[in-house]
């Protein structure tokens, strides 16, 4: 889970207004009210008897036929839905003009942050609404731009998307994967970069893998080929780690690790950028991981570094005999950087290079003779740059509150970084490492006018006292009487940071009047591994009860109200909307939970469910685990007699991530048991997985759905140029 948009007609657009449109009097009001749209009856969805005794306490499970993804029976329930929910929405008045301004807001040049690689630099680029970002490259930074790979051209619908690289020693070879249908199973192919040529060599059934060169090979992990109809679904066991020989076959590829008696858990591969070692680390979740190396100059076996699952710990530079700088937070819950010995590895032997700070440290890199840690303090970002001794020397001034990605190598003075904020799309910039000077590399034009928008960060006091921060983007100056359209996003679990970034995705909701806000949650990283474990197993519930603070806030404020406010989130964060929306259905208007782990008692039973152990604890472990997880698992908190928010639950038939069957059974309690006038609907896109790689058009028409749903649901004045849309009733 931790762990990358038609025209309307002549002249009709969507426009950014200062204040709340109101309905006018003349020929171009259209006065349209909520009755006007018809809702078709929910397709019949077949009950089964089945039944779980958990420690004591029988729980029902009569939609799990649903799991079965492959079946004709759930294809039809699926199309069936989809019919239901699209009649819906090509109702909405201004669903098309929705998707007319999103794909003008989205079409705009973007490039992605230059990285180096022997004699040539390389770069993501997309001339607007590419669906899928384009690979160039160029020798030295004057040279000549080409075209390297382009995924538009591998699928007809642009389903097939890039996924990962690694280039050999001597820059003869990159090896690249690709992805189909957005599923998280990956092809690594082999290209002769002087040529580019295509070799012969292919590598199949890889997930969640590097590809780190060795010599005339790389190393890959990848799990056996799935038995025939479970590709999306079937549960990954016996993770491995492999090389491969360039010029043989997959077959041929040598098997370098494995744990037999450890089903459930994955396994990585790193080399050191002189070749000198070779790093495996393995993990039972997605926190925390072991650590080991071995000398491939030398005979003789792996030398463990950490043998346990207590902290996360990543090499970042292998300095010569045998000493290493490891990323960790071993003592350090905001992290540091250690100095290993591989004479004495053991981590109580561990020495301060960087220590840890009062703020945390995402990662470094080495650029130039110098060291790039990147922090973050109050969820902005802070790069303080060190020599190689670990002395710090200044900080790199950025160009406003935002977050910075930074590229560099070692070899070279010239590095580049990435800065983006809520308001401001990302533009690159090069930076002189010897002089600490930045100039202007990309800046991108958009039709959005930022000057015009601004973001706040608040921060309010969640039911145990805790001080939590959100940031609230909207139009300057704009009204807080109430009645804003309100947007809050969360996500809060596995150590992962919600950081402040631009996407061209919400500025047609900021264009009409609306207030986008991102809570902070406990469960990631934005404060350290304190924040994070204060969110995690038995702390789960203080994740929601931050959220339904930041809601609160919202409200008491004037920001907006209770039938403004629109909840969202994916992933974890689908999760997330499903809970807040069980326990506190009356505290918002709509509900979208997307691609979401909403069946906590079985979510370990589906293809990488089981990692997610170490985050959420398990529903059959013992009887503690299964009262928190049956507290707060949306599937089983779904009341009789219930008025729930409108509800779009939003997922993809090729999530083999968090299987559909998550959102699939959910939406059918939902739909049994929900008693409201608000519609419950589920949008199941096809050819389409858990988001990364998601073609380009199929995000804008996902979206345009989803503002549309929210625009209407929420009784937004929206606004279409001299045309306005009243659909208050």
């Amino acid at each position: 889970m931790k762990n990358f948009i038609l025209l309307f007609t002549a002249g009709l657009s969507l426009i950014a207004c200062g204040e709340k449109p109101t309905p006018d009097n003349d020929q171009d009001t259209m006065e349209l009210k909520k009755e006007e749209i018809s809702i078709k009856a929910y397709p019949e969805v077949r009950k089964d008897s089945i039944s779980d005794d958990y420690f004591g306490t029988l729980v029902e499970d009569p939609y799990r036929w649903l799991e079965n993804d492959t079946s004709t029976e759930t294809a039809n329930w699926v199309k069936g839905q989809n019919e239901v929910t699209f009649d819906y929405l090509n109702q909405i008045p201004y669903r098309e003009a929705i998707e007319e301004r999103l794909t003008e807001l989205w079409n705009y040049e973007k490039v992605g942050t230059p990285f180096k690689q022997g004699d040539y630099y390389f770069m993501y680029k997309n001339d607007g609404i590419q669906n899928q970002s384009v690979l160039f490259f160029q020798k030295g930074l004057d040279g000549e731009q080409k075209i390297l790979l382009d995924p538009n051209t591998m699928s007809e619908d642009g389903t097939t998307s890039l996924n990962g690289m690694g280039f050999s020693k001597d820059d003869k070879y990159m090896a690249y994967g690709i992805s189909k249908a957005g599923s998280d199973w990956v092809e690594i192919h082999v290209m002769d970069l002087e040529t580019q040529r295509l070799l012969d060599d292919k590598v199949n059934w890889v997930k969640f893998s590097g590809i780190n060169w060795y010599k005339d090979g790389f190393y890959y992990s990848s799990y056996d080929q799935p038995t025939e109809g479970s590709d999306y679904s079937g549960k990954n066991e016996y993770h491995k780690v492999y090389y491969h020989k360039i010029g043989t076959t997959q077959a041929d590829d040598q098997l370098v690790y494995e744990d037999k008696e450890n089903a459930q858990r994955n396994a990585g591969s790193g080399v050191t950028k002189d070749e000198e070692y070779l790093i495996i680390t393995t993990s039972e979740s997605t926190n925390g991981n072991s650590l080991m190396v071995k000398n491939l100059e030398k005979a003789g076996g792996f030398v463990s570094l950490v043998d346990n699952y207590n902290t996360d710990n990543n090499i970042v530079k292998h300095l010569g005999e045998g000493k290493f700088l490891v990323n960790t937070n071993y003592n350090a819950p905001n992290n540091r950087i250690c100095l290993v010995d591989i004479n004495k590895p053991s981590q109580e032997n561990w020495t301060d290079f960087i220590s840890e700070k009062e703020y945390v440290l995402r990662g470094v890199s080495i650029a130039g003779d110098k060291i790039i840690a990147s922090y973050m303090k109050n969820v902005q970002s802070k790069i303080e740059v060190y020599n190689l001794d670990g002395k710090y020397q200044y900080d790199i001034e950025l160009p406003g509150i935002g977050m910075a990605g930074f590229r560099g190598d070692k070899d070279e003075n010239i590095a580049f970084y990435s800065f983006t904020s809520y308001t401001n799309p990302t533009t690159i910039y090069q930076y002189d490492i010897a002089n600490n000077t930045s100039e202007l590399f990309f800046q991108p034009k958009t039709t959005f006018k930022s000057e015009e928008y601004e973001t706040k960060q608040v921060f309010f006091t969640s039911k145990d006292g805790t001080k939590i921060p959100m940031f609230v983007t909207a139009k300057k100056g704009i009204e807080l009487d109430g009645t804003n359209p309100t947007f809050l996003y969360g996500y809060g679990g596995f150590n992962i940071s919600i950081t402040p970034r631009f996407s061209a995705i919400n500025t047609v909701f900021l264009e009409q009047g609306g207030i986008y806000a991102v809570v902070n949650l406990r469960g990631g990283s934005e404060f350290g591994e304190n924040w994070h474990t204060a969110g995690w197993r038995l702390n789960k519930q203080n994740v929601f009860d931050d959220f339904i603070g930041a809601a609160e806030h919202l409200i008491e404020n004037k920001y907006t109200s209770s039938e403004k406010l629109a909840i969202h989130g994916r992933s974890n964060g689908g999760l997330l909307a499903g809970a807040i929306m069980t326990q506190r259905p009356n505290l918002m208007k709509v509900a979208i939970p997307g691609v979401g782990v909403l069946d906590m008692l079985r979510y370990h039973k589906f293809t990488i469910g089981w990692a997610w152990a170490g985050e959420y604890g398990r529903s059959d472990t013992d009887v503690e685990n299964f009262n928190n997880l049956y507290a707060y698992s949306p599937l089983h908190n779904v009341k009789e007699g219930t008025a729930y928010p409108a509800t779009l639950v939003v997922t993809a038939d090729h999530d083999d991530r968090v299987v559909p069957a998550h959102s699939f059974k959910f939406i059918s309690e939902l739909q049994a048991k929900h008693k409201g006038d608000n519609p419950v609907f589920i949008r199941v896109d096809v050819d389409a997985g858990h988001g990364a790689g998601k073609p380009t058009e199929k995000v804008i028409e996902e979206w345009a759905d989803v503002w549309s749903f929210v625009l209407w649901n929420t009784n937004a004045a929206v606004n279409f140029n001299s045309k306005k849309v009243n659909n208050e009733k």
